[in-house]
């Protein structure tokens, strides 16, 4: 006996698979336009995902034409879905792959009466892929990001509780003004000095660990007997008996084996030249820093430029200052995988907190001088 025909659709179902269709559709052409701007192993990843997204779609429009008798037309889809295939378009970043992330950590699927388990499972699964994909992306933007959006955010709060601190003291615009840019050329000087004495440092403790230049030249005429050569390689960390075996490969004239250790604990490996690979250029960590400092800083400080009087200035920087430690908090939010807003107004809080504390001082301090 036929099964009996499945009852029509309500508007409700159709307005819901119709939203499913758009969404996978539009995920689908995220993932094509992030896969035409990247090569290798990345780009074949993202053509599986967006695949995939497909077969989901096909689905949705399958059930559209059997239930409703008319060819699937999928809906609008949302606007964070609209705008996304626009930053793949566009940027392509791992900005783009972080925003992924997050809409298919919100798929519903799980509670979708009229998805199959296979498909809530796909989602979940593509989550974790577009996860790894994106934790790749953070770790080759790790260092440029965080010298960035902390060297912005760090002149964004100080030079802004400087200046409220002055302002509040009672002083005119012009000793602000002059404060304010005495605080950014200050801590952008700080800071470049900081981070080039920081990376400097660390490229000479690298320098210091590397092997002497001699060292080489001393291994053929040790001791076979007594074997010192082990102990080098005991000291850089290995255990006695893998030290031993490749001491005694090196006295033998063996090659090392495929990880290069032996080679770089018995006098290659890392030299001074190599710390630039592992730590970067100290005179472009300096500047970076400088610049990146300084832009945050001259938010604050700009009205003032502009000619704005005390008041109306104060509030122009405040303003301003908001608006830039909330995209700052949204970024990191991106960036991490966690939802912008959270991360957004915890960056706001702790902003203003700071300039609130320094301009109720600066008032406590006008009143006593007063």
């Amino acid at each position: 006996m036929a099964d009996a025909p499945r009852p029509p659709a309500t508007s409700a179902q159709v307005r819901r698979w119709r939203r499913h269709l758009a969404d996978e559709l539009y995920e689908a052409r995220v993932y094509r336009r992030l896969a035409a701007r990247r090569s290798g192993e990345e780009r074949e990843v993202l053509l599986a995902l967006a695949e995939a997204e497909g077969r989901h779609a096909a689905h949705w429009a399958a059930l559209l034409e059997e239930r409703t008798g008319a060819p699937a037309r999928p809906s609008r889809p949302g606007l964070g879905l609209r705008l996304l295939a626009l930053l793949a378009l566009r940027i392509g970043s791992v900005f783009v792959l972080a925003l992924a992330q997050q809409a298919e950590a919100r798929s519903t699927y799980g509670r979708e009466p009229d998805a199959t388990e296979a498909m809530a499972a796909d989602e979940a699964v593509h989550g974790e892929v577009v996860r790894g994909l994106a934790a790749r992306g953070r770790a080759r933007v790790s260092g440029t990001f965080r010298a960035a959006v902390f060297g912005a955010n760090d002149g964004l709060v100080s030079n802004l509780a400087l200046v409220l601190g002055v302002a509040g003291a009672g002083v005119g615009s012009g000793a602000v003004l002059l404060t304010g840019v005495s605080g950014l050329l200050a801590g952008a000087l700080s800071m470049g000095a900081g981070e080039y004495v920081s990376v400097r440092s660390q490229r000479e403790l690298i320098a210091a660990s590397a092997p002497a230049a001699h060292a080489p030249s001393v291994v053929r005429a040790l001791d076979v007997d007594a074997n010192e050569l082990a102990l080098v390689y005991r000291a850089r960390g290995m255990a006695p008996q893998e030290a031993q075996r490749h001491a005694d490969e090196q006295l033998a004239g063996l090659p090392a084996d495929a990880t290069g250790r032996a080679g770089s604990a018995a006098g290659g490996g890392a030299g001074p030249d190599d710390g630039d690979d592992v730590v970067g250029s100290a005179w472009s960590a300096a500047s970076s820093s400088f610049c990146f400092f300084a832009s945050g800083a001259l938010v604050p400080v700009l009205p003032f430029l502009l000619g704005l009087t005390e008041w109306a200035a104060l509030g122009v920087a405040l303003v301003l200052v908001s608006l830039a430690l909330l995209a700052t908090g949204a970024v990191v939010g991106v960036l991490s995988g966690a939802p912008l807003l959270p991360r957004a107004l915890r960056q706001l809080a702790i902003g203003l907190g700071a300039a609130a504390a320094t301009y109720l001082l600066g008032l406590l301090f006008g009143t006593t001088v007063g």
